[in-house]
């Protein structure tokens, strides 16, 4: 392991609205707030951000010139009732399913709504990052996060455990990836990994050695990289006040 997943971050325009449209879809509580970026505490023990994109172009799932590129897989109680909740607050259904209804947030984002009764509450099931190549990814992220590969199928794939902030990755026949920071070709999304602030560099040849590659783009306590599917994720450590 190199480091622990410490938050899934959504780009848009408009940070507190869109943190504001998953907390009231979900009764999720916000965490942290300021213009540029909002954290909401996700169940079940998730940290989900929203930071400021302001030339943010939204996806058009599911054309491939204008990836998702990730998307929330969010288990309600009750299929209907939970469309009714999130088109009301401002999203759009995309595509019905048996057991889940695909739905774009007022950003454009795409989500699943997965029905699942056994839990009374909205909670976070996962994160699903498109990619070329589902065991590529996979075993990139479970090397750096130190999470076991637990299924793997024919384009498909997630690491972790259900219930333990699992990752999942579905095989893109057409990926484009992003090329962050440009607006035109969007990273969507990115997560960010905890390191421990006296290992960074140790922790920055470990990725780059498994296949990442730096952007040279930091601040005072991250850094920038793209993974092996070109997407961007970031290092980041606390620092001492």
């Amino acid at each position: 392991m190199i480091g622990t997943l410490r938050t899934v971050v959504l780009d848009t325009a408009d940070p507190r609205g869109l943190a504001a449209f998953y907390s009231a879809l979900t009764g999720w509580p916000e965490d942290y707030a300021e213009d540029e970026w909002v954290v909401l505490s996700a169940r079940p023990g998730w940290r989900l951000a929203f930071q400021l994109s302001p030339d943010h172009v939204p996806p058009q799932w599911p054309d491939p010139a204008h990836p998702q590129q990730a998307h929330l897989d969010l288990r309600v109680p009750d299929l209907e009732a939970g469309l009714a909740r999130a088109v009301e607050l401002g999203a759009r259904l995309l595509k019905r399913n048996e057991t889940w209804y695909t739905m774009a947030d007022p950003a454009g984002h795409p989500f699943d709504l997965c029905l699942f009764p056994a839990e009374p509450e909205p909670s976070l099931m996962g994160v699903m990052l498109d990619c070329p190549d589902t065991s590529q990814l996979s075993a990139f992220y479970a090397a750096v996060l130190g999470k076991p590969v637990t299924f793997e199928a024919d384009g498909m794939a997630m690491i972790g455990e259900d219930g333990a902030q699992p990752i999942l990755f579905q095989q893109v026949s057409d990926y484009h990836a992003p090329q962050w920071p440009d607006p035109a070709h969007p990273q969507q999304f990115h997560l960010d990994v905890t390191v421990d602030a006296s290992g960074v560099d140790a922790a920055e040849a470990a990725v780059l050695e498994l296949g990442a590659k730096s952007l040279n783009i930091s601040g005072e306590n991250w850094r920038v990289y793209t993974d092996p599917a070109g997407k961007p994720f970031c290092l980041c450590w606390d620092v001492e006040e």
